[in-house]
């Protein structure tokens, strides 16, 4: 629900305002004007993230012999202390680890969160549980729109644009897409503007070249349509909110890299730049 109000405002502060709107995302001054009180006031983002890092990482042996992916060092850093670099960047501090394969060696390196700035709450995988069971576990975290990453890849995304897409488009899930030069290796998206038609999986022919890229906006009420046991939401619920025209996709220009196997590792060793500040250069879609 809206009010409308009227406001006074220096000549100048309105000249800044109006170099913003982009007649994409911002079409007038009232919205941008939104965005900047959500954005000072806190309440532009998602307050809570699960990150994903139960997997064994079977492609990755004989690294992961001994040592659970989450703890796997790019750059002299453990992968997961890279994704607390952007949660924290946005002012995201509570943080949900599902932990399965070696989980102790993860919960002993990280503790409670203290030493990385965060919050840390642990949700346990007995049995894998793919990609979206996990979520079933942490329901009770989860009361309000929440953030889901894959533990095995690095990524910097403006997560303030990403999160008023999802909202202003009453999304449901809210998928991060990243462009790659081989889409064919991957799930790619057909879009129809920012909403997600369906993923089309390895394709000979890509109907883009847009990816999944492991980073998505939640609502609680989707961990409702997610089946017991292992389930994944690529599979199992995405497809669902799909056809309910209830899925959207932020195409983002940051850095993305896969660390899923041998030879995508070493290129995030060497190419990875870090959590770094972006520039009004997201290609987002209406």
């Amino acid at each position: 629900m809206k009010e409308r109000i009227t406001i006074t405002l220096d000549i100048n502060i309105i000249k800044q305002i109006d170099k913003r709107i982009n007649n994409v995302d911002i079409k007038n001054r009232s919205q941008e004007i939104e965005f900047l009180l959500a954005e000072s006031l806190g309440i532009n983002i998602p307050g809570k993230a699960v990150l994903l890092v139960g997997g064994r990482g079977t492609r990755l042996k004989p690294l992961t012999d001994k040592l659970p992916k989450a703890l796997l060092e790019v750059q002299g850093r453990p992968v997961t202390e890279h994704l607390f670099d952007l949660l924290r960047k946005y002012g995201i501090r509570d943080i949900i680890l599902c932990v399965g394969y070696l989980k102790d060696k993860v919960k002993g390196h990280f503790g409670d969160g203290s030493k990385n700035g965060v919050s840390i709450e642990y949700i346990e995988e007995d049995k894998p549980l793919g990609t979206a069971g996990p979520l079933k576990l942490a329901r009770r975290h989860l009361k309000d729109s929440f953030i889901v990453s894959n533990g095995d890849e690095l990524k910097n995304i403006n997560i303030p644009r990403m999160f008023r897409l999802h909202k202003r488009k009453n999304a449901l899930a809210t998928i991060a897409l990243t462009t790659v030069d081989e889409p064919s290796n991957y799930g790619v998206a057909r879009l129809d503007g920012s909403r997600i038609i369906e993923f089309v999986e390895k394709p000979q022919n890509p109907p883009s070249n847009l990816i999944n890229a492991g980073f998505y906006i939640i609502e609680p009420e989707v961990i409702d349509m997610i089946p017991d046991g292992f389930a994944m939401l690529e599979k199992d619920v995405f497809p669902q909110l799909a056809k309910m025209g209830r899925l959207r996709g932020f195409p983002f220009a940051g850095q993305w890299f896969d660390i899923g196997n041998i030879e995508r590792y070493k290129l995030a060793e060497k190419k990875w730049e870090g959590v770094t500040p972006f520039e009004e250069d997201e290609m987002n879609l209406g």
